[in-house]
């Protein structure tokens, strides 16, 4: 996998909704209706995570929300793999 140059993750930013680039990751926080569906999604991104082999930071706070982080640990930064997996992660919320 090649890491995405900052232009590169710009460019893909632009079509996603909500998503930021910060500390070398993509990050974005949904806030749910409940802490039952908060930990729903969390489930959720996790499975789809586990099956593109990725593995993204997931913090469920405040009772009803869930901060994202998604990077490739293993090539330090951004790839196509992060991209990939917000765009699903973004299809499962809707």
């Amino acid at each position: 996998m090649k890491l995405l140059n900052s232009e590169e993750i710009k460019e893909k930013l632009e079509i996603l909704n909500g998503w930021f680039y910060i500390d070398g990751s993509i990050v974005k926080e949904f806030k749910l209706k409940s802490f039952i569906d908060a930990v729903a999604f969390l489930v959720k991104v996790g499975f789809e995570a586990e099956k593109l082999e990725h593995h993204p930071d997931l913090l469920l706070h405040s009772w009803n929300k869930l901060k994202i982080t998604l990077s490739t640990h293993s090539e330090g930064g951004v790839t196509e793999n992060d991209f990939n997996l917000a765009q699903t992660i973004d299809t499962i919320r809707q």
